[in-house]
């Protein structure tokens, strides 16, 4: 059931135990989310796997208590945050639990007690309308959180809107952080050599295809997707798809695309979601940044992608991707 903002905060306040848990690789946004209404309402903060580097800096700094791998059955209501599959939660068994989303699609509201859905930003711009609609008090600490996540969840406010800033300026002002406070915690963040490593083999490995005056590059890793496929259209791809091998033998594919592709009618959430249908997998994310997981051949996948994007480019995006033969085997990829 969809309900409104301050629906939403007092329903909450019937649960005692309430665990709010984060997708896997849990990014500032869902971190800063889940800890803000922790604060607001209490609660426990949950991680199913890990933390990206600047989520496990954020946690550092900000001393969140978190658990690893909950299981919602010890808690009386599960709050699933910045999540639009069960997938992302690694198959996390929920029984009662609500949802608070930002991404264009979920296939989590059916099963939602109650939830609310929106296509922002952020997670954190509806969790900061929340507190505002119960008039709760930000803190210092919860203010940093939430900054911290609109920045990073706007690719550094690239993706940004008129109410991305009105969201950030209204969390500045109530809770007394700069923005400098963040841009401070994130550079911060330590630089592992291993994403330095990711990085020029990404770059190395990358193959261009001209479509027009677009440049769609791919290439593979065996980590740091999302970071690879941002830094191709940061040094000249208008859109990137980077594949990884999983241990589990499935695979995964990001992709980013620059503003100018999302303004033309380019929306890689749809185009991951369509793909992942077609493999059973779970696909989605942001117009601008989205990833697919599934199990089938890696260059089988990121072929879909591509000519999924060349569709798109081309004005063509109804016509059906073609079927391909599909090898029991996975391509063997060198290690990071």
């Amino acid at each position: 059931m969809r309900v409104n903002d301050l629906e939403f905060f007092n329903r909450l306040l019937d649960y005692r135990n309430i665990l709010y848990i984060c997708h896997r690789n849990a990014d500032p946004d869902a971190i800063g989310s889940a800890y803000t209404l922790a604060e607001a309402v209490g609660g426990t903060v949950g991680i199913v796997d890990d933390c990206n580097r600047v989520a496990a800096n954020l946690i550092d700094k900000l001393n969140i208590p978190v658990v690893m791998c909950p299981d919602p059955n010890d808690y009386d209501m599960t709050v699933v945050v910045d999540t639009s599959t069960r997938g992302q939660l690694n198959e996390l068994k929920l029984e009662q639990f609500c949802l608070i989303d930002h991404h264009a699609t979920t296939a989590l509201l059916d099963d939602a007690e109650f939830y609310i859905h929106e296509e922002t930003t952020s997670t954190v711009e509806i969790i900061f309308r929340i507190l505002n609609a119960a008039g709760i008090h930000i803190s210092p600490k919860m203010g940093l959180a939430m900054i911290t996540g609109i920045i990073t969840d706007t690719g550094h406010l690239k993706h940004a809107n008129a109410s991305t800033f009105k969201t950030l300026s209204g969390i500045m002002e109530v809770s007394g952080v700069d923005y400098f406070d963040a841009l401070e915690l994130m550079a911060a963040t330590p630089q592992d050599i291993s994403i330095r490593i990711a990085m020029l083999k990404a770059a190395m490995r990358c193959e261009v295809e001209r479509v027009g005056d677009c440049l769609i590059a791919t290439t593979n890793v065996s980590s740091y997707g999302g970071a690879a496929a941002s830094m191709l259209t940061n040094i000249g791809a208008d859109i990137a798809f980077v594949g990884s091998a999983k241990d589990d033998s499935s695979v995964r594919v990001s992709g980013r695309a620059k503003r100018d592709m999302i303004l033309s009618g380019v929306n890689l959430g749809k185009l991951m979601e369509d793909v992942g249908d077609k493999y059973n997998g779970t696909g989605g994310g942001h117009s601008g940044a989205a990833g697919i997981d599934a199990e089938c051949p890696l260059e089988v996948l990121m072929s879909d992608c591509k000519e999924y994007a060349k569709k798109l480019l081309a004005g063509d995006s109804n016509q059906p991707l073609p079927c391909k033969e599909i090898s029991a085997e996975h391509p063997d990829e060198e290690s990071e």
